[in-house]
């Protein structure tokens, strides 16, 4: 199969992949930029992006807002023309503020999963800044859909699909996790019929991103096959020189096994998938003592959760891989080099053309 165009509204995109956003740090205008070089749409984190900044624990609002600004111009430089996107997590605190400076700097696209970002279109009015909802039911997609037209008459303009393979926070109980989670491709059928109504209704192309577990070139022909307008990668993309997390994070990937690839629950609320290690064996003991509350989560309460999910995410991405948090995709083990994004690029086009 020769990969097809990805169309999200007036935006084009060379190639059918979005590099899904990984934070807190993974994914910052390094790997973002450099993907949107090769045609697909680089995806900054939006995640405690100002951890490297001297005020983050100080003022981490103003420190976040400046990281996104920044970022975002930093993979501009890297790919003036190329189409680049943000992941802000419905759950964060700073949701609001956040979306306002990504949508100042221009950003080409906002998405946003972990909860339905039910106000987002109001964000966005009057701009060119597309914006996705992740979801992972055909009745979320449509509850999206029906909440966008009746309160702000905005149709989305694409929604993302994850299914229970993907890395980080899962749109499922730990219970649907262990005994029967649904297929992608039942998935992705169940979106793409509930959004149906909504396409001939409007006369709007509602495109169907696929996400979760998807690694290589088959993987993605398979599901532009099954009536995907593209796909969202994450894990393939970690370890490549790009990719802006420590050396350290990216060898965990590298030395990772299929085994060690576990399901984590979240101070977010939901269970996540991540690769074991010395933090998550604690974790089945004991807690790990917050020190300093950031207060990114409205619902997270510092002295009954488990452990600080900013410090573990950031003690990863800096390369303390014992005591960090490393989310992954459950095909993490199939990690096997440091190699470059246009290698990973190029191989998923050539692998796609073998389908």
């Amino acid at each position: 199969m020769n990969l097809p165009e990805l169309k999200i509204g007036d935006l084009t995109a060379r190639l059918p992949i979005i590099q899904g956003g990984m934070g807190i740090g993974v994914s910052l205008s390094s790997l973002a930029g450099t993907i949107a070089n090769q045609g697909g749409i680089g995806v900054i984190s939006g995640v405690q992006t100002g951890f490297n900044e001297e005020d983050f624990r100080t003022n981490n609002l103003a420190a976040n807002i400046r990281a996104i600004q920044n970022e975002i111009r930093k993979a501009r430089e890297i790919s003036p023309k190329g189409i680049i996107g943000i992941n802000i997590l419905t759950v964060a605190t700073q949701y609001k503020e956040l979306v306002e400076a990504a949508v100042k700097e221009k950003i080409d696209v906002i998405i946003s999963g972990a909860g339905l970002p039910k106000d987002l279109p109001k964000y966005v009015k009057g701009t060119k800044t597309k914006i996705i909802p992740i979801v992972s039911s055909g009745k979320a997609a449509k509850i999206m859909a029906k909440l966008w037209i009746r309160n702000y008459d905005y149709i989305p303009d694409a929604v993302i699909v994850e299914g229970p393979e993907a890395g980080g926070h899962l749109g499922f109980s730990a219970d649907e996790l262990r005994e029967n989670p649904p297929t992608l491709s039942d998935l992705l059928k169940d979106v793409i019929e509930n959004l149906k109504p909504f396409e001939e209704k409007y006369n709007k192309k509602i495109p169907v991103i696929a996400a979760g577990g998807i690694f290589d070139g088959k993987d993605v022909a398979r599901y532009i096959s099954e009536g995907a307008a593209g796909v969202q990668m994450s894990t393939r993309f970690v370890a490549t020189e790009e990719c802006d997390a420590h050396i350290n994070y990216k060898m965990a990937y590298v030395n990772a096994r299929k085994e060690d690839a576990v399901i984590v629950q979240s101070p977010v609320g939901l269970p996540g998938r991540a690769i074991m290690n010395k933090l998550i064996k604690r974790l089945e003991l004991d807690k790990v003592p917050v020190k300093k509350c950031y207060r990114c989560i409205d619902h997270c309460d510092p002295k009954t959760t488990p452990y600080c999910i900013s410090d573990a995410l950031i003690a990863a991405v800096q390369g303390d891989i014992d005591n960090g948090l490393l989310f992954c995709g459950s095909n993490v083990d199939k990690t096997t080099e440091i190699t470059t994004v246009e290698k990973v690029i190029n191989s998923i086009i050539s692998e796609a053309k073998e389908y």
